[in-house]
């Protein structure tokens, strides 16, 4: 892949940003014929692919579709998805040798390294002829025919301008509001964006009471906003993470609360008196501990269970310990914010582009593609297959 710009600064093509989304529309137009330049401020593509599922990149989940995605516009997405499956990224993952595993849920995972997926991008880019330089940042872009960029390596001019640049989560990776402020300088509606998939922070007095349960996980159910998530949650030294928590926080809303349930799926107060019937004297807090380990067991008796045996304990106690687990309510104080969030919710909102081509419908020549869109993905490589879908979707006419 060349790392050097042509003497003749006009492409057909320049895409703003090289990380999944972007180089997926490189390598689409490139295999089209069109002269394709990727910019990124950043000192090496991919650099969220590279750190995302614990550095094995989680690249897409088998089952995804429309259902697994927020949007002010539900329906946008179903084009893009619907023309570029998990399964062709799949395929593409395989003819590159690439091994992977299913880790639970549908969700797909490099066996080796992250770095694979990457290298699999820059293979392809190179076999589409797309240059893609890195250390590039873009000070000034004026839209037209053709639009001009200001770049670090010099004035350039395209037809297409694609921008690829991700939301702001995590900012030490290099994410910022670039993508989202030119839409505004375009006039272009931003829905409103904060940080999801991404823990909760617990008020002082919980943190007190919980804080030293930090790394104990548990099944539960956890519900916000509507949605429920059977998932584990793992308490931390702050307030709450794991999967069901992640996943909930992107419909959770400031000032509301987080509903989970501690024993998804039984009818607890039906199972304490079964268990009483039999074994009066087994104490409340070693039946707890059957579910929610005995370290969670022995907080929940102190502070809102009555830790007597079975047998003492009467229709209201039994009440009572349904009512602190089924569900167990907290009202976080916030969240980790975009430093430790897997996504930005919200962005460019998507009744300005065609959900066929991610065209902007204002701006010809103008698209938008990946996280930087209002579409947000759950957990588990629904956001990835975003990313390669609106990608295709854009590479296939600019």
């Amino acid at each position: 892949m060349t790392q050097t710009v042509d003497r003749e600064q006009h492409w057909d093509v320049v895409i703003i940003g090289a990380g999944a989304a972007g180089l997926m529309c490189a390598i689409e137009a490139g295999r089209r014929g069109r002269r394709v330049l990727v910019l990124d401020h950043a000192n090496r593509v991919g650099k969220k692919i590279l750190m995302s599922g614990g550095g094995r990149c989680n690249f897409t989940n088998m089952y995804s579709g429309p259902e697994h995605f927020l949007s002010a516009n539900p329906h946008f997405m179903k084009s893009a998805l619907s023309r570029f499956t998990p399964w062709d990224f799949i395929a593409l993952v395989e003819r590159h040798g690439v091994a992977y595993h299913e880790k639970k849920l549908g969700q797909l995972f490099c066996d080796r390294s992250s770095k694979d997926i990457v290298a699999l991008l820059l293979e392809e880019c190179d076999a589409a002829d797309v240059t893609v330089r890195t250390k590039a940042p873009v000070h000034d872009i004026r839209t037209g025919e053709p639009h001009a960029l200001d770049t670090a390596v010099g004035a350039v001019t395209c037809a297409s301008l694609v921008i690829a640049t991700g939301g702001y989560s995590i900012p030490k990776m290099g994410a910022t509001g670039f993508g989202i402020d030119f839409a505004r300088s375009l006039g272009i509606a931003v829905q409103p964006t904060r940080a999801a998939l991404v823990p909760v922070i617990l008020d002082a007095r919980t943190r007190e009471r919980l804080g030293d349960l930090a790394g104990v996980s548990l099944d539960t159910e956890t519900a916000a906003g509507g949605a429920t998530f059977r998932e584990n949650i793992l308490f931390t030294h702050r307030g709450l993470s794991g999967p069901s928590v992640l996943q909930a926080s992107s419909y959770w809303q400031p000032g509301g609360p987080l509903e989970i349930d501690l024993f998804p799926g039984l009818d607890l107060a039906a199972h304490i008196r079964e268990v009483r019937a039999r074994r009066p004297g087994l104490a409340l807090r070693t039946l707890l501990a059957e579910r929610l380990t005995r370290r969670v067991a022995r907080r929940w008796c102190e502070l809102w269970c009555p830790d007597r045996p079975l047998g003492e304990l009467g229709d209201a106690d039994v009440d009572a310990v349904v009512r602190a687990c089924q569900p167990w309510t907290v009202w976080p104080e916030g969240t980790e914010g975009y430093r430790t969030a897997e996504v930005t919710l919200g962005g460019v909102d998507t009744a300005a582009l065609s959900s066929k081509t991610m065209a902007c419908r204002d701006h010809p020549g103008v698209y938008f593609i990946g996280e930087v869109v209002d579409v947000t993905g759950h957990l588990g490589g629904h956001n990835f297959q975003w990313a390669w879908a609106s990608g295709h979707a854009a590479g296939q006419h600019v």
